[in-house]
């Protein structure tokens, strides 16, 4: 099995002067599910080459086994130097797409040209298409054949108002995960703040938080299994 795991390319928190980028957790946790499930892994990212992490990530209370197995994992961190562009990526060469969280993707994933058509093309294939914590904006703008969100009706879940407010950064961010997924016409699911969960909607799948992060790539690892 063949899956692509898309990166923000975005370092900038709004007008805040601190540094943004993807969330290590949400990006290294599913990185070994899928590769100790034997899967091929391509990362890509908007402007391609090293993506930024975020620096809250590397927190000493912000880490985890997987953390800590990529700090120590030299070869995937001279694989994330060079991420592919977007716009080298052919869906036909992929089974599934994952899109790790991190507050980046606010700025440039949800409103990227490429990832949206991404986005659509795994969608009219029949392709599982999954995304965690804030990742799930990069739903917002792709549409149906038809023309519609793609969301609208979908249920779905991610990084939720109250733990947006619980890290400060309400004012900072351009949107709120959740009231966007909801204005889109999408059936938003939370659970309590930082508790795992994961939502399946068809091939839409989809985790509230950081912790939902290796429950959301088991997930889409099933769909899988059972698909091809």
């Amino acid at each position: 099995m063949n899956i692509l795991m898309v990166l923000t390319s975005h370092d900038k928190l709004g007008d805040s002067g601190n540094k943004t980028g993807f969330w290590v957790e949400e990006f290294a946790a599913p990185y070994y599910v899928f590769t100790d499930a034997g899967c091929e892994v391509t990362l890509a990212s908007p402007a391609g080459g090293k993506p930024p992490i975020d620096p809250n990530s590397q927190a000493e209370e912000a880490q985890t086994e997987a953390t800590k197995r990529f700090d120590h994992d030299e070869k995937l961190q001279n694989k994330l130097s060079s991420t592919c562009k977007l716009d080298e990526i052919d869906v036909d060469d992929f089974d599934a797409i994952f899109y790790p969280g991190g507050h980046g993707p606010l700025w440039d994933l949800t409103e990227d040209a490429k990832s949206i058509h991404l986005i659509e093309q795994f969608c009219s294939k029949g392709k599982p298409v999954a995304a965690v914590c804030h990742a799930p904006a990069v739903l917002l703008n792709a549409k149906t054949p038809e023309g519609d969100p793609i969301v609208l009706g979908r249920t779905v879940t991610g990084f939720s108002n109250s733990e947006e407010e619980a890290v400060g950064l309400t004012s900072v961010v351009p949107f709120l995960v959740e009231d966007e997924l909801k204005e889109k016409g999408a059936h938003y699911r939370k659970v309590d703040d930082w508790q795992a969960y994961v939502v399946q909607d068809g091939m839409f799948i989809t985790g509230q938080n950081p912790a939902s992060s290796e429950q959301a790539a088991e997930r889409l690892l099933d769909v899988l299994r059972a698909t091809t």
